[in-house]
């Protein structure tokens, strides 16, 4: 029995220092995760690089041992499961970690995600939450139903129809009273030259006063192989319009370019983006909202950059700005503006399209100033091994 006892509390002990172990594993490996992987992994959304929820089950330990130490070799060697993942990715390079990262260390991060893919359902199911409740919010400003307006606005709208609908046929019933009453003087060549004359008749159906009268008479001297012309004046509409040009050539000619009154449209491309930039400035996530950062310079604000660079920034850029999966930080070219304002921008916003993962929501803004500053402090470093320039010359 004693023996049993002592085989029970050697066992135990042993599972206990599995698990306390297991546990430190994925504690550190959450460390060198957040230090190297989070800037291009998720658990469970793919974002530079694939999901990782469950990869250890797809693919096995010793694959993703192999994969984080040189994805390169690995997709060299053939192998498909490393060939699928680099072509899916739009061929971007995973930087190898066989000199950074010790084997121990591959391990530990293979054991955190084992233990973040566990988690992960309960966090998506709060990620879930918090989408609905975003979306939720804008829902209140949305435009309001005709049918779920006040009913006072209702009445409202069918007053005002009621009104024109009676003015209508007031004047229909005036015309069909007042017409008959004029008998004959309705053909009377002095009204049906006077303005009433021609809104009568156009309204009886005859379109003469739109479109002239035909004179049916040819000219003497216009004959051209057999072809002649008629001397009929131009309609009627044609003249009006015409002559409302003439007035507004005048008045345009007179507000623009005389008294300089109106805005020309230079003047008013002008005033707009001046506007635009002040509505864009108001909403702080907006990518084109103007923004006048000052570079820092003080020793512990670069320093903090630099902590930042590194455990977020130097997986794709290089320990040194030399540029790895991402360009070159040192050389004086500049893929999206190399001013500190469009520095912080792109940390910010990201460009997704070409790999680039926004950091707002994961940095602060005095965080972001700092790493572009620090970035900017790298200029003309020139480290070994460094990418060739992209973009332009600034």
């Amino acid at each position: 029995m004693n023996k049993l006892r002592q085989l029970a509390l050697a066992a135990g002990f042993v599972l206990m220092t599995g698990a306390t172990a297991f546990a430190q594993d994925a504690v550190q490996g959450k460390k060198i995760f957040e230090g190297n992987c989070a800037a291009c992994h998720s658990m469970d959304a793919d974002i530079v690089g694939p999901a990782l929820k469950d990869v250890h089950e797809r693919r096995g330990d010793e694959w993703l041992h192999k994969f984080i130490s040189n994805s390169q070799e690995l997709i060299q060697s053939g192998d498909a499961d490393a060939v699928a993942v680099y072509e899916k990715f739009k061929k971007m390079p995973m930087p190898a970690f066989e000199g950074s990262l010790s084997d121990d260390d591959i391990n530990h991060v293979i054991a955190y995600i084992k233990e973040a893919s566990a988690a992960a359902p309960a966090q998506a199911e709060e990620t879930v939450a918090t989408t609905t409740a975003e979306v939720a919010a804008p829902a209140a400003v949305q435009d309001v139903a005709f049918m779920d307006l006040p009913p006072i606005v209702h009445f409202i709208y069918g007053l005002v129809g009621l009104i024109i609908l009676l003015i209508v046929v007031v004047l229909f019933m005036l015309f069909r009273l007042i017409v008959p009453m004029m008998g004959d003087s309705l053909k009377d060549e002095e009204f049906q030259a006077s303005f009433s004359g021609r809104v009568y008749a156009l309204m009886s159906g005859d379109a003469t006063v739109m479109t002239g009268k035909a004179k049916d008479e040819i000219h003497s001297n216009h004959d051209f192989d057999g072809i002649q012309e008629y001397d009929n004046d131009l309609p009627p509409w044609w003249k009006y319009m015409f002559y409302v040009t003439i007035v507004f050539a005048v008045g345009y000619m007179l507000h623009y370019h005389v008294f300089r009154t109106g805005a020309l449209q230079a003047e008013e491309y002008e005033m707009e983006m001046q506007q635009a930039a002040l509505i864009a400035a108001q909403n702080v996530e907006d990518p084109n909202a103007v923004t006048n950062f000052e570079v820092l310079t003080d020793a512990g604000a670069l320093e903090s950059g630099k902590a930042i660079y590194l455990q977020n920034c130097a997986a794709c850029h290089g320990q040194a700005g030399e540029g790895t999966v991402g360009p070159n930080l040192t050389d004086e070219y500049w893929i999206h503006g190399g001013d500190v304002n469009d520095i912080f921008k792109t940390v910010k916003f990201g460009v997704p399209s070409k790999g680039m993962v926004p950091w707002q929501g994961k940095l602060t803004k005095d965080q972001m100033l700092e790493v572009s500053s620090y970035i900017l402090s790298l200029q003309g470093s020139n480290p070994p091994n460094a990418k060739e320039a992209q973009g332009e010359k600034e």
